[in-house]
């Protein structure tokens, strides 16, 4: 079964021009085109603009998808991945509804609020239970806290330099440099010195860590966004500096 341009368009609420972008850009080929010139769309491209669909709910630009649909070439550990998401964040936005409307409630009636009921679903911890069940209760509170005691200058300044180590590790790769290298070992030591600011990095932490870039989509995005095999890279190069130094 197969269905044109504009049928795909109408059922994925986007538009034809927005499909043939995604066309030209390479993303998602039509499986034929007409005689006429129209593209028309199979099962298989139904799947992949779907996936495209919900990498740009995440907030990924569409070079950034190009690079994780390439390097997730199995559809359906993929489909599995953003399921697990999109549940998450239904319990989330749930949370919310209730939320606002326990506010509404009790503002209406004159009864008082409850902090905890104010801001249920609005909370940025969306990795504690991972955090939790990986590393214990204890790395996830004293992360936690560290965090929360920062300044919003000081979190961007943080943030600015893990972006920064990222692009380092793409120029790495786009330079052909090997992860046991001394320079791309330079840039390890760089990542291992990021994260003592929120714990003490052992070496079963910092393997473990780098494994987890390339085995969960969201944090392999992150890194290939800078270059695809970016995420490879860093965890190859993450469990040498480990194997050596800790």
């Amino acid at each position: 079964m197969e269905w044109s341009i504009q049928e795909i368009a109408k059922k994925a609420g986007t538009t034809s021009r927005t499909l043939r972008h995604y066309g030209d850009r390479g993303l998602l080929e039509p499986s034929r085109i007409g005689a006429n010139g129209y593209r028309y769309y199979d099962q298989a491209a139904l799947v992949r603009l779907q996936r495209i669909l919900l990498l740009r709910e995440l907030g990924l630009s569409l070079p950034a998808i190009a690079e994780v649909l390439a390097g997730q070439r199995d559809t359906s550990a993929a489909l599995r991945t953003h399921l697990a998401l999109l549940e998450q964040e239904r319990e989330r936005i749930g949370r919310q509804i209730a939320s606002v409307r326990t506010t509404l409630h009790k503002t209406q009636n004159g009864e008082e609020l409850m902090a905890d009921e104010v801001f249920d679903g609005f909370d940025h911890t969306v990795y504690e239970e991972e955090v939790t069940e990986r590393w214990g209760r204890d790395a996830y509170e004293k992360s936690d806290r560290w965090w929360r005691s920062l300044t919003d200058a000081q979190k961007k300044v943080f943030m600015d330099e893990q972006a920064g180590i990222a692009r380092d590790f793409a120029q790495a790769l786009q330079d052909g440099l090997a992860a046991g290298s001394d320079a791309v070992q330079e840039i390890a030591r760089r990542q291992v010195a990021w994260l003592s600011a929120t714990t003490t990095p052992t070496k079963e932490y910092v393997i473990g860590l780098g494994r987890m870039y390339v085995d969960d989509p969201r944090f392999t995005a992150n890194y290939d966004k800078h270059g695809a095999g970016t995420a490879v890279l860093v965890r190859d190069a993450m469990e040498i500096y480990a194997e050596r130094n800790l």
